[in-house]
């Protein structure tokens, strides 16, 4: 079976807060305490902190012993797929993490998602998913694909490697604008700053200025970094949202190389929602497969059999595994590479027929995940 990747076409209160790496590497408290502190942090922005390793540990377990007796009875318990699913309506009291900083396409699709929501910047995708593994926030956006650019295979990655479940997705226009310091203007521009993403995206007319592309973790990062150093040769490609909080001024607007430019985000949670029959649902898998001819074939199959519409199929590497073969021209090496391969479906589990589907899949299916079933995001970015 050869390696198969083809991308289907899918049409993806502002805090004060530091990235949350530092955060995760500390220890934390057990879920139903987290809530409790939850609460406390809402009104403390979470800070890097420069005190021993040693003091962080005898502080907090000051903090949490003083929770414990003020309310031994009374501490919240770990909120349910139904609570979260209320508090999704309740934007304001979540916390929702995503990967950039202030003005990051991200943090607009973060907002869009859960209005009023207390957006939390993280430095990687990384950091993201294990602050609402560890309940420092309730919720992560996180992009997945671009109409351009294509999938963020990074993020497929993790949605393997954690437990998170997708509960939503939200699609965004991205409009990219050309930024730079006051006076500078765009002959004056030798380089320019984004994340590799957004470069790709504007390949036509960043070819045409005859720039040099110097690739960032993030758009708004790349827009911050060159205010803070006040760059007189150096632009970014990021948002308007951008340029208005660095102070930038826009010597171009949407210079992507095409105006239909859409990322799509999905919605991650630490449990997942009851899926329904009563609007459109969309549901995300993984699988692997034995090698053999016509193995993905019969996989997808099941779907076509049934009437099930995909959106999108993706395949990755599975990592540290090969398979072997007797080949004397390629003696020592292996000749095949097993693949997973990632599924969205036009159908909810609450749906018998993708309960059929599925239950097919897993007869010869090596591996296989239900990844979410949430309703599909059907609006205009």
């Amino acid at each position: 079976m050869q390696h198969a990747t083809s991308t289907m076409a899918a049409t993806a209160s502002r805090s004060p807060m530091t990235p949350l790496y530092s955060q995760i590497q500390n220890p934390k408290p057990k879920p139903f305490i987290a809530l409790k502190l939850l609460e406390r942090r809402r009104k403390v922005p979470l800070r890097a902190c420069s005190c021993s390793r040693s003091n962080n540990q005898k502080t907090q377990a000051t903090e949490l012993q003083k929770l414990i007796e003020d309310s031994p009875s009374s501490l919240p318990r770990p909120l349910t797929s139904a609570q979260l699913s209320n508090l999704a309506t309740e934007g304001s009291r979540l916390r929702v993490a995503y990967q950039g900083v202030q003005g990051a396409y991200s943090e607009a699709a973060a907002e869009k998602a859960y209005p009023n929501c207390e957006a939390v910047p993280c430095e990687q995708f990384d950091t993201a998913f294990e602050a609402v593994e560890r309940w420092l926030v309730d919720r992560a956006v996180l992009p997945i694909e671009n109409s351009l650019g294509g999938s963020i295979h990074r993020n497929y990655d993790l949605l393997l490697r954690h437990r998170l479940h997708i509960v939503g997705e939200v699609k965004l226009a991205i409009r990219h604008c050309l930024l730079a310091n006051h006076g500078v203007k765009v002959e004056d521009l030798k380089r320019v700053l984004s994340h590799p993403q957004a470069l790709a995206q504007c390949e036509n007319t960043l070819t045409k200025l005859g720039l040099v592309r110097e690739a960032v973790d993030d758009t708004a990062g790349a827009a911050k970094h060159v205010a803070f150093h006040k760059f007189k040769d150096a632009g970014a490609v990021a948002s308007m949202n951008a340029a208005k909080i660095y102070d930038l001024d826009v010597l171009a607007q949407d210079i992507q190389d095409d105006s239909d430019n859409v990322t799509r985000f999905l919605m991650l949670a630490r449990e997942p929602i009851i899926p329904g029959t009563d609007k459109s649902f969309k549901t995300s898998i993984v699988f692997s497969l034995e090698e053999g001819p016509g193995m993905l074939f019969k996989a997808l199959a099941v779907f076509a059999m049934r009437n099930i519409n995909l959106t999108k199929i993706e395949s990755r590497p599975l990592q540290k595994r090969a398979l072997q073969t007797s080949d004397e021209n390629a003696i020592g090496f292996p000749k095949y590479f097993p693949y997973l391969f990632y599924v969205d479906f036009e159908a909810s589990m609450a749906d018998e027929r993708a309960q059929n589907a599925l239950g097919h899949l897993k007869e010869f299916a090596t591996f296989m995940r239900v990844l979410g079933s949430y309703p599909a995001d059907n609006g205009l970015p």
